[in-house]
């Protein structure tokens, strides 16, 4: 790959790194805190030869300290300006592959390939597609070593819940189906510019090397979950009630009096399987 060279861009920006303007439309915060940084970096804990990719490389305020520490990594940077302005930066060209596109359209498995080894992500995610983006990111598990984000404290909490818990829902049941799930440090709105309404948090992703509750078919497992959560103040013989008798979830070992945040993870994929072994 050549650095220090935007992909699929046709244009370049020369705002100064003081000069850009956070995009709402993008849900741009951007990290300031010093202390912070240093603790995400640390966590990170980046080594030289290891595929490393940031998606949403803002200001670059992770950007650099982790490039200081690699010899090369890739960002992926939906914003035009941001972009331009890191394929210009006097330290970061050389080390960097950017490409200006939409991470939630991005083939990984590319970059895999092109690495011949899994890839280590990181991010200081948008709010406003973080959870659609790691769905996107679980097809892509198998080539990924970790995963580091920050993300709104809220979806860290739905992340690591367990069930009989308000928070746990589809995207937790997904998350702790591909992956081992650590909380790693809590952030405060005032260590971003512009300072968001919520509290944030950053979390590691670790996909399971061996699944614990393996599924034939993950679509009929994102299926089950949809469907049991979109109604989740049903008991499930009435939300799965067009996929499962309430015989049938009994001889599943499984009440069908019960709401969908009441079954774990292991019941769920129990549920997707015997769907999936049903003739079509």
């Amino acid at each position: 790959m050549e650095r220090g060279l935007i992909k699929k861009m046709k244009n370049k920006s020369h705002k100064s790194h003081q000069g850009h303007i956070a995009r709402q439309r993008f849900g741009q915060n951007f990290l300031k805190d010093p202390h912070i940084i240093d603790s995400i970096v640390s966590a990170i804990h980046p080594i030289p030869g290891e595929a490393m990719v940031e998606i949403g490389s803002g200001l670059g305020v992770l950007t650099k300290p982790v490039a200081d520490r690699i010899d090369h990594m890739t960002v992926i940077e939906l914003d035009r300006d941001l972009a331009a302005r890191l394929a210009e930066h006097p330290t970061l060209k050389e080390k960097l592959t950017i490409y200006q596109q939409d991470a939630m359209n991005f083939d990984f498995s590319l970059l895999a390939e092109g690495a011949g080894q899994p890839l280590r992500v990181f991010g200081n995610l948008p709010y406003n597609i973080s959870t659609p983006l790691m769905f996107h990111l679980f097809n892509y598990t198998k080539i990924i070593r970790d995963m580091h984000f920050m993300l709104q404290k809220e979806v860290v909490n739905r992340l690591v819940a367990g069930p009989h818990n308000k928070a746990y829902g589809r995207l937790t049941v997904m998350a702790q189906y591909y992956c081992q799930i650590i909380p790693i440090v809590e952030v405060p709105p005032e260590a971003f510019t512009p300072a968001p309404k919520v509290d944030s948090a950053v979390v590691r992703l670790v996909p399971h090397q061996q699944l614990p509750n393996p599924v034939s078919d993950t679509r009929i497992l994102r299926q089950i979950t949809t469907q049991a959560f979109n109604q989740r103040r049903k008991i499930i013989r009435n939300s799965l009630g067009k996929l499962f008798t309430a015989e049938q979830l009994t001889e599943l070992d499984i009440d069908p009096n019960v709401r969908a945040e009441n079954l774990s993870v292991a019941q769920y994929c129990r549920l997707a399987n015997w769907l999936s072994d049903q003739p079509k």
